[in-house]
């Protein structure tokens, strides 16, 4: 490129030069030429104004005074009549430019001046131009060395970013380079390497935090199968059996996630869903425990609503935060659906102590936990909400409220 980038700099500058030095030539050699002529011409008419002057006052008229008025490489002949003919300087031999003047009284100056000294005052003014011409070639071969430079360079560099950010080291450079288009792309780049490191924190926390997905269904799954075993009433099984097929769905659905990376809403994991289902389901399924420990579990707000995201990612980020409040909280655990502006929320808050003064929005950050719990929790809930496109927010401390924000469907059938 900084090789294309001089030959085409070159080539512009020498086309200029071409057209324009040409045409410089010409006009300065018809103005040489034509400045020669009218000047022997003025001297012709003064020679001769001289011979009339001198001889109406009857003084002489010869060479040696009228040397003094012609320059030293013309020559001058001189007629007057009834006196001899007068010559001064020596009679240039080729080419000359020449001028004929009359008297009123018949007098006659003939000048005359070699051409080679309007060749050679030509000469020198081509070299001037030709210097100049060498200069200006010389200015543009550094200049476009220099942008080329300023050119080539970021270039290259931006394709170590590229080559950087394809073999996983997703580390944004922040460089800029003083050029719009260039500063375009690195932003781009910049902005590429952050998705990507986003993405790629989001999976190793995906894979580090399985276990701790995978805790809650699997623990009601292995408690509904208990209830199972130690009964003997068919539709106590018939029921039990129902709930534990629902949570090995639920356990499907998060093992798939794992399996599949879809950690984008963009990659197609992001659907249309009945919000008033999922809400129901976790009701259902955290009901027992929360008679068992003499509280209750109560739903409130707009009903029939449709968000978009995954279910099963849901309904986690929704058993999560009713763990918490079972775990942490105190009296009944209210989840309450609403609208705002083009999503559809869900909130879950009990009468307990909350969140202390101190911890504020660090509870989402991992290993941060006011109850000597592992702090992953609501942090894994977080992501999964982030990567359906929504958000999961601590909206107040005392009495805890978080809020579950998704899409709704009218929003996304809008965008089609």
């Amino acid at each position: 490129m900084r090789r294309r980038l001089i030959n085409s700099t070159l080539a512009v500058v020498l086309v200029v030069i071409a057209v324009f030095g040409g045409a410089l030539v010409i006009v300065e050699t018809r103005t040489i030429q034509a400045g020669a002529e009218e000047s022997v011409a003025s001297e012709a008419v003064r020679l001769v104004g001289i011979v009339e002057s001198r001889q109406s006052s009857g003084e002489k008229i010869t060479s040696d005074v009228l040397s003094e008025q012609i320059a030293g490489n013309r020559y001058a002949e001189i007629t007057v009549p009834g006196k001899p003919r007068i010559e001064i300087g020596h009679r240039p031999s080729g080419k000359v430019i020449e001028s004929t003047q009359h008297g009123d009284r018949g007098e006659s100056v003939t000048v005359q001046e070699p051409r080679s000294t309007i060749n050679s005052e030509i000469g020198r003014t081509l070299l001037v131009i030709l210097a100049v011409a060498l200069l200006a070639i010389l200015a543009a071969v550094v200049l476009a060395v220099r942008q080329g430079r300023r050119l080539t360079a970021p270039l290259i560099d931006l394709a170590e970013t590229a080559e950087r950010l394809g073999s996983g080291d997703p580390r944004p450079r922040h460089r800029r380079y003083g050029v719009q288009e260039l500063d375009r792309v690195a932003d781009v780049l910049d902005a590429s390497a952050e998705r990507i490191a986003r993405m790629l924190t989001a999976e190793r926390r995906l894979a580090a935090d399985a276990s701790h997905q995978l805790r809650t269904p699997l623990t009601a799954l292995s408690m509904r199968l208990e209830e199972i075993t130690v009964t003997d009433d068919p539709d106590t099984v018939k029921e039990e059996a129902a709930i534990a097929l629902a949570q090995v769905e639920r356990l499907t659905d998060v093992v798939q996630r794992l399996l599949t990376n879809s950690r984008d809403p963009r990659t197609g994991s992001a659907v249309a869903f009945d919000l008033d289902e999922v809400v129901k389901q976790q009701i259902e399924e955290w009901r027992p425990a929360y008679r068992s420990a003499g509280r209750a579990i109560v739903r409130s707000g707009k009903k029939e609503l449709r968000a978009v995201g995954t279910p099963g990612a849901v309904a986690q980020v929704l058993a999560t935060l009713i763990e918490n409040s079972l775990m942490h909280g105190s009296g009944p655990v209210a989840l309450r659906t609403r609208v705002t502006g083009n999503q559809a929320v869900v909130e879950v808050t009990d009468a307990g102590p909350g969140v202390p003064p101190d911890l504020g929005s660090r509870v989402f950050e991992r290993t941060v936990s006011g109850r000597n719990s592992t702090g992953l929790g609501l942090a894994v809930a977080r992501d999964l909400a982030e990567a359906d496109g929504g958000r999961l927010e601590l909206l107040q401390q005392r009495p805890p409220v978080f809020a579950l924000f998704l899409a709704r469907e009218s929003e996304l059938s809008a965008e089609h």
